[in-house]
């Protein structure tokens, strides 16, 4: 079947449902529809060997309806003629008993959608086979260690139709790799998000995680405390997702639960945050048929803006800036594609000092070394996990490092370290002063939750907050 059927049946399926609210509840009803259909499939691996291949594809209904100044959503995976019937009859019954929506923003009004950025399509429909070609390579680069991870690739098309008169259609695709080499006790991992499957290169990133892994390698304790760091994409990317979650989220913000200050400078000078949906492939509109577009968050540390989806942005006299969502309402509008634009962008950071020659495979590639080179006594980590709030309004995290801590002493890594619980307030750790290098190179790191990504550079910073080993 060919690209344009496809989006037209998904078009002509929203209009259908459309058609079917208002015959319903009538012409008065205001009714937006979101058709989308997904194609994902997964490679895992374990034990150096592929062990699962699962794949699954289908077709979901987001319906919203506000009638008779009540709002309720339905949503369903069935489009016979029965299904979509019992999820407008089930919407317009919740539609009954539900609350009045005083602070109901309306539909989208007809509004032109970016093309978005182009598809490929040996991705978006790429076999086993495919897949099992970068695990092999990955395998065969970790020569003799023990191996596990996945490879995914994804298809996502969907067309948004409301009774205003607006549409929209859309694709995109994705293609993603994440891999841990282990020797003994000590693992390295390496992980890699791209529009391409051709993009991702297993032989490099097996390389790079068996690296990691062997020089990992009987970690000694080091005291808790403050430690200038080096800390690598992976660790950068927790950084993102969690400012995206708590710090720029318009309901928050509204709420006074956000740290976050339009027009202040919070962060450092080389500190410039984008989250922008069209610099990879990702739906071109948003749940609400929102054009999606970059929004600057922080322009060379002045915090710029918070993400809004209809609801937020008209609670504060502002529009959507096209992060409706499902769970917006509960939890409020999210960034989800956010960039820490690298060094040599424009107002994007700090230039990073020369290689030293004496770096060790901790550092997998020129780019964090050159960062590294620069730090007299620190720390080099390579990811963050289990990281929990403890302070929304500051953004106080707390949580673990792994696959990987080095101690670096004259700009060389020179030891593994065990792992450290930190707890730190991520704005101020990227504040005003603190920020002392910015990689020149951002990679794109696949999110835990699905159409999330963040791309970053490996970022140096003046001072991170480590309270206790990984056991407490």
């Amino acid at each position: 079947m060919s690209e344009r059927t496809e989006r037209s049946d998904e078009g002509e399926l929203a209009a259908r449902v459309v058609e079917l609210v208002e015959r319903v509840a009538g012409p008065a009803a205001e009714v937006e529809v979101l058709v989308t259909r997904s194609e994902l499939a997964l490679t895992r691996f374990a034990n150096s060997f592929i062990h699962q291949n699962v794949a699954e594809n289908g077709t979901a209904v987001h319906l919203r309806l506000h009638v008779d100044g009540r709002t309720a959503t339905g949503g369903g995976s069935r489009v016979d003629p029965d299904g979509l019937a019992a999820l407008v009859e089930r919407t317009r019954a919740a539609a009954r008993l539900a609350p009045l929506d005083p602070a109901w923003p309306g539909l989208t009004a007809p509004t032109p959608t970016p093309a978005g950025p182009a598809v490929d399509l040996a991705t978006a429909f790429a076999s086993p086979d495919d897949r099992a070609a970068r695990v092999r390579a990955f395998v065969d680069a970790v020569e003799g260690l023990e191996a596990a991870g996945y490879c995914r690739t994804a298809y996502l098309s969907g067309a948004f139709v409301n009774s205003a008169g607006h549409s929209a259609v859309g694709q995109a695709a994705e293609a993603a790799m994440d891999g841990i080499a282990r020797t003994g006790g000590a693992d390295g991992v390496a992980r890699h998000c791209a529009d391409r499957l051709d993009d991702l290169d297993g032989a490099a990133l097996g390389a790079r995680a068996a690296a990691k892994a062997r020089a990992a390698a009987d970690p000694v304790e080091l005291p808790a405390g403050r430690y200038e760091v080096v800390l690598e994409p992976a660790a950068v990317a927790d950084l993102l997702h969690n400012l995206a979650w708590y710090g720029f989220n318009g309901k928050r913000h509204t709420e006074g639960q956000s740290f976050a200050e339009p027009g202040t400078a919070q962060f450092d000078p080389a500190v410039t945050l984008v989250d922008d949906p069209l610099h990879a492939s990702m739906l071109p509109f948003d749940l609400e048929g929102t054009p999606r577009r970059a929004l600057p968050l922080v322009e060379a540390g002045t915090t710029g803006a918070v993400a809004h989806d209809r609801r937020s942005g008209a609670e504060v006299g502002a529009g959507s800036t096209g992060h409706g969502m499902p769970g917006g309402s509960t939890f409020g509008p999210i960034a989800r594609n956010v960039r820490l634009l690298p060094a040599g962008s424009p107002a994007g950071g700090v230039v990073a000092g020369p290689v030293s020659a004496g770096v060790t495979g901790a550092v997998g590639d020129p780019d964090t070394a050159a960062l590294v080179a620069g730090v007299r006594r620190g720390l080099l980590v390579s990811d963050f996990w289990y990281t929990r709030v403890l302070d929304p309004k500051q953004l106080v995290i707390t949580g673990l490092t792994r696959n990987g801590v080095w101690l670096i002493e004259d700009g060389v890594p020179t030891r593994a370290v065990r792992d450290f619980r930190f707890t730190e307030s991520y704005p101020r750790a990227l504040g005003p002063g603190r920020v002392l290098g910015l990689g020149r190179c951002a990679v794109r790191q696949p999110d835990r939750v699905e159409g999330f990504w963040s791309e970053a550079p490996a970022l140096r910073l003046a001072s991170w907050n480590f309270t206790g080993g990984a056991s407490g």
